[in-house]
């Protein structure tokens, strides 16, 4: 399978790289991505995402596009001008990497794009499968728009799957980086009364069901990217205490993290029972399917 990527230098991205023979690695900065990714692209391609569709050539011989780019939404406050960006590099740039697809001599097979849980909103205990409808507050809003765009290149004949990603756990950064200082400190606990459901997945385990996906002719629409064992996210801090023989039970209130986080503080407190159905039953296997598993080989692996 020849494959291209964009976002190839985020959290992810490198994961996703190891796993693939020398893809062709889309970046605003390619001297950077160079510097970042080393010898794991096999060609690195400019593109600015906002400015227009990639160059046709980069399309030569691909057979799976990878499309990970995105502002993060987790980086700092949430003002007028990043909720802007959060959408628009997702919506514009997935519009214009979908119109350097149609300009493409050869279209590749598939396109396994990037989204987020986000899409179903604040749902409490109810169960959430592909299937379950969006939510309505503006992360939900963002990914049903990405979706969309990601979704047109059906048109052109190329199997699409949006990939509904949860919290990404592994060593070295992610959700898991932010969250290691204050529980180190023994500061770690639930936020709020941590009655909401956490849906999780081990890095490694997210990089394995994106190949997964366009492996796998018979995924076409979007796949929960979750491990199959959602948490509540006071049993989620529990468990994180226990790996790092820490206490966990200073709650973290709403109204001090809308002060540090505005807006985003909310999303912090949704819950989401995440069920990754369209992977179990196209055969996907976790190597990490239980938390407990996933944060002892993770925390092993960050203190080695």
């Amino acid at each position: 399978m020849r494959a291209l990527v964009t976002g190839a230098t985020g959290f992810v991205g490198p994961r996703l790289l190891r796993l693939l023979d020398k893809p062709v690695v889309l970046s605003r900065d390619p001297a950077r991505a160079a510097k970042s990714i080393g010898t794991l692209a096999g060609r690195i391609v400019a593109w600015d995402p906002m400015r227009g569709p990639p160059p046709a050539t980069a399309f030569e011989g691909i057979d799976a596009v990878f499309h990970l780019a995105g502002e993060s939404v987790a980086d700092g406050r949430w003002t007028a001008e990043r909720k802007r960006r959060i959408r628009e590099t997702r919506t514009v740039g997935t519009r214009h990497l979908v119109q350097g697809i149609a300009q493409a001599e050869r279209r590749p097979e598939v396109l396994v794009s990037a989204s987020a849980v986000g899409y179903y909103g604040n749902r409490g205990d109810e169960e959430l499968t592909e299937q379950a409808a969006p939510g309505s507050d503006f992360l939900a809003e963002v990914c049903v728009a990405w979706e969309a765009e990601a979704s047109a290149a059906r048109e052109l004949g190329v199997r699409v799957v949006p990939a509904r990603t949860g919290i990404v756990l592994g060593a070295g950064g992610g959700a898991l980086g932010k969250m290691l200082l204050p529980f180190k400190l023994g500061a770690g606990g639930p936020l709020g009364n941590g009655k909401q459901w956490m849906p999780w997945i081990h890095v490694a385990d997210l990089a394995r069901m994106y190949v997964h996906a366009a492996e796998t002719a018979a995924l076409a629409g979007p796949m929960n990217a979750v491990a199959p064992n959602p948490v509540r996210n006071a049993d989620f801090t529990r468990a994180l205490g226990r790996q790092l023989r820490r206490p966990a039970f200073m709650p973290a209130p709403y109204f001090g993290l809308r002060i540090v986080f505005g807006e985003f503080a909310q999303v912090l407190f949704d819950s989401q029972r995440v069920i990754p159905r369209a992977a179990l039953e196209s055969g996907f296997i976790f190597r990490y399917p239980d938390l407990a598993g996933a944060l002892a080989d993770i925390l092993s692996t960050a203190a080695a």
